[in-house]
């Protein structure tokens, strides 16, 4: 949990003593959601198109959606291509409503390509029909809006932080998914606002894919997330369940850094797996719809994949949330320590931060203990202050 800063942070918000501060630039967002230790349930990749005339291996939404019903979930994601093929207001009144909507009430979304598509012989502009139905729960930011809309938001749960991207960043009101795009310049301001909450997140397409490359939709999601201490992505779009080790942007194994499942398993369809797992690939199936359900504890979370009746495939663990970190360092990079506004060290030259710098290769993060140790070798007291 909490952040990898990269700007100027205090010892006192380090160490979480300031509240959480209000969103930037005026963006309203849903009420928190007030469970203690909230239970979610993800899966995208949802509906048939109609008449959606269940088979062995296809149409699968109202078993899925049986799951959700029964399990009394704090929350339901749609992890997007909620409804087939591309999202009419018919096709959810008479499909997607009558199995997922029955959730409806806890149900936040994340909007897929199947929502605007119009490679299927149908179009609808501006995802009409998912932002029609879903309304303010799809675009709490635009509460108003019902087509074009820019489709991300965040909101809290329990004490996790939990933030819903746009991967479709071409699509009209969307703006793009870069650093300077506009939905990128309100994640990081959203991200800066919960500096010291565990972080949730999830969009449709996937950053890491079955076949071992990468999604250049969502790569600056990926790096503002890491920076940020984020813990957890859930994705869709590839019809199959598939949960990776934490890893760094790069795809490094870390355990701190953030852990990618993919869980297009709402009903619609499968896709095969690809002959060679991708690298940090933990567990995958093709073979079972479900929902993969999260347990968000203060200092960790707990996973499960839950079967479809009928079928046995499961996947469950525990991981403890992200340490607080303040900036990872690079080898030859200085750092400035501030107490008072008074230079006492530097990060090339103070012997107690080189000493730490020397047990590890590349250097480690810098954590409230190496504050502690530039508080304790500079005899200073008051706010501290640290500029990577």
């Amino acid at each position: 949990m909490g952040r990898r800063w990269a700007v100027a942070v205090t010892a006192a918000l380090v160490l979480g003593i300031l509240p959480g501060l209000g969103v930037a630039g005026g963006d309203t967002t849903p009420a928190a959601l007030a469970a203690e230790d909230p239970v979610v349930a993800a899966a995208g990749d949802i509906a048939c198109a109609p008449p959606a005339r269940r088979t062995a291996s296809s149409c699968h939404h109202r078993d899925t959606s049986d799951l959700l019903v029964a399990g009394g979930y704090d929350a339901v994601l749609p992890l997007g291509d909620v409804q087939y093929e591309c999202g009419q207001a018919s096709a959810y009144r008479s499909v997607y409503d009558p199995t997922w909507g029955r959730v409806k009430a806890v149900t936040r979304p994340a909007v897929g390509d199947n929502e605007y598509t119009d490679g299927n012989g149908c179009t609808t502009p501006g995802a009409s029909g998912y932002f029609g139905y879903f309304g303010a729960a799809a675009t709490p930011r635009q509460p108003s809006c019902r087509s074009a809309c820019a489709g991300y938001y965040s909101y809290d749960l329990g004490t996790w932080h939990v933030v819903v991207l746009n991967t479709e960043c071409s699509k009209p009101g969307v703006g793009g998914c870069t650093r300077t795009s506009p939905q990128g310049r309100w994640l990081a301001a959203d991200l800066a606002a919960y500096p010291n909450r565990c972080t949730l997140a999830y969009w449709h397409r996937p950053r890491w894919q079955d076949n071992g490359r990468t999604n250049s939709a969502s790569s600056y999601f990926v790096e503002a997330l890491y920076e940020a201490g984020a813990e957890v992505v859930l994705t869709g779009h590839e019809h199959l369940y598939e949960r990776f080790a934490p890893q760094t942007p790069s795809g490094v194994a870390n355990p701190n850094g953030i852990r990618q499942f993919i869980v297009g398993t709402g009903g619609k369809s499968r896709h095969g797996l690809s002959r060679t797992p991708p690298r940090n690939a933990e567990a995958r199936t093709a073979s079972a719809y479900g929902v993969l359900t999260l347990t968000l504890h203060p200092d960790s979370y707990d996973w499960r994949f839950v079967s479809e009746a009928g079928r046995t495939f499961t996947d469950s663990g525990s991981h403890p949330a992200t340490d607080p970190v303040v900036g990872d360092l690079e080898p030859g990079v200085g750092a400035a320590v501030v107490v008072g506004g008074a230079l006492v060290a530097d990060m090339q030259l103070d012997p107690a931060v080189a000493a730490v710098r020397q047990q590890q290769d590349p250097a480690p993060a810098v954590t409230q203990g190496v504050l502690d140790q530039w508080v304790h070798t500079s005899g200073a007291t008051g706010p501290l202050s640290a500029t990577v």
